[in-house]
């Protein structure tokens, strides 16, 4: 792959999963269709990354199959290699991706039609509403690409092809999808190999940290369950909130972009969640985050139960928090007067935390991790007196954002608001 596979040195490129170093030759049987026999073909003949022959395409049914049983060697978890092909199947009907939201991407020679092209390189994009504001509080409606499943077929590694896809998709995603709605201002990705390839072909790094919590029986419970039924209606209102906060002045000068935390993420999320457990349990979680507190001083959390590992331990198994709120303070501020209030709802927020502890205790997984509290978040977390341990990420789950607004996607020029879990695709 040029420049990034003497650094990568055979691992898949992906922002999403893990790093796979294993070959096609290791896989379950070879697929038939249309790569069947293209897999036998001489590597010689394979075209250079640089060829003007090289385009993007879109996969056929039969391509999709085929991608998805290589990428199940990295990507699986605790599925098998079927159960595996089949969920990629079905995140393609959930809300986020269905109608037209996620769109899939191959690298191919044009010259070649379905059937006779090797895939080169592949990898998804999924549309997402934002907001964009400038330091003035001045608010606009945008769309960001989430980039995910960037993958290279083991026997074409070491070519470029990778970069080659990213450097085009870069170029598209600009203006894709914008017929009738809002300008394109980010695309996003999570980078499980570092910072350096991505930032090569336009996606630059961001902070990417977390915070994380022990499992822990809850003796009794002062937060409320969030069943499935109420988790829209809290996505509306924290959109609301979001919205506010977006409209202030901002005193730092920089622009602020944020994701929406909808009820489609939320749905996207869940859906999965609910599928990797029926296949693994034969059941689904019910309780899908808690709430404390009186309305206009609220604390809460949306979740999901992400199994890595056989349920039957519980090492590497998480206990994701999507989504935290806190509900009486504008958090996109920040500012040290907030930190000194005397009404922040620390109570609040330590029964949410503590509903969190005892669900992963419930489900026996092994963290409970909260990815990118504001600063004020942290703080509060820190009086909440919950052992807590924060986790800067530097090589897995790297926040990186290719910015396609005014100035440039530097942090220092650029606040990415909100990089929760609830993000990642």
């Amino acid at each position: 792959m040029g420049e990034d596979d003497a650094k990568l040195q055979g691992a898949v490129l992906e922002p999403s999963g893990g790093l796979a170093l294993k070959t096609t030759g290791q896989l379950a049987g070879n697929p038939s269709g249309p790569e069947s026999t293209a897999m036998h073909d001489d590597i010689a003949t394979l075209p250079d990354a640089t060829s003007p022959d090289l385009h993007l395409s879109h996969p056929t049914d039969q391509e999709n199959s085929f991608i998805w049983r290589l990428q199940s060697v990295a990507w699986k978890d605790a599925l098998t290699v079927p159960q595996f092909i089949e969920g990629c199947a079905y995140v393609t009907t959930l809300p986020l991706a269905k109608n037209k939201g996620m769109t899939q991407w191959i690298l191919v020679d044009k010259t070649l039609p379905p059937g006779r092209r090797q895939i080169l390189a592949s990898c998804e994009s999924v549309r997402k509403r934002s907001l964009t504001s400038d330091a003035n509080g001045n608010v606009t409606e945008t769309i960001t690409h989430g980039v995910a499943s960037v993958y290279c077929n083991p026997r074409y590694r070491r070519r470029g092809y990778a970069s080659r896809m990213l450097t085009e998709l870069g170029k598209v995603l600009a203006t894709w999808q914008v017929e009738g709605v809002s300008k394109v201002a980010a695309s996003v990705l999570f980078s499980d190999i570092g910072s350096k390839f991505y930032a090569a072909v336009g996606w630059q790094p961001f902070s990417s940290y977390h915070i994380e919590f022990s499992p822990a029986p809850l003796e009794s419970r002062s937060a409320t369950c969030v069943l499935a039924e109420e988790v829209g209606q809290l996505c509306a209102d924290d959109e609301s909130i979001i919205r506010q906060a977006m409209a202030r002045p901002y005193k730092d000068g920089r622009a602020r972009h944020m994701i929406l935390p909808d009820h489609d993420h939320m749905l996207w999320h869940h859906h999965k969640e609910e599928f990797d457990c029926e296949k693994l349990l034969e059941k689904k979680p019910h309780i899908k985050g808690a709430i404390a507190g009186e309305p206009g001083n609220r604390v809460w959390a949306i979740w999901i139960h992400r199994f890595y590992k056989s349920p039957d331990g519980c090492s590497g198994n998480v206990l994701y928090i999507l989504r935290l709120v806190i509900e009486n303070t504008l958090l996109l501020d920040d500012s040290s007067d907030d930190n000194k209030r005397p009404d922040l709802p620390v109570k609040e927020l330590r029964a949410v935390l503590q509903a969190a502890q005892a669900e992963a205790a419930n489900w026996r997984l092994q963290h409970v991790k909260l990815w990118d509290p504001s600063p004020l978040a942290e703080e509060l977390i820190k009086r909440t007196g919950i052992d807590h341990r924060r986790v800067v990420r530097e090589n897995d789950g790297i926040c990186c954002l290719r910015w396609y607004g005014d100035g440039d996607e530097q942090e220092k020029s650029l606040s990415w608001i909100g990089k929760q879990k609830y993000c990642w695709c």
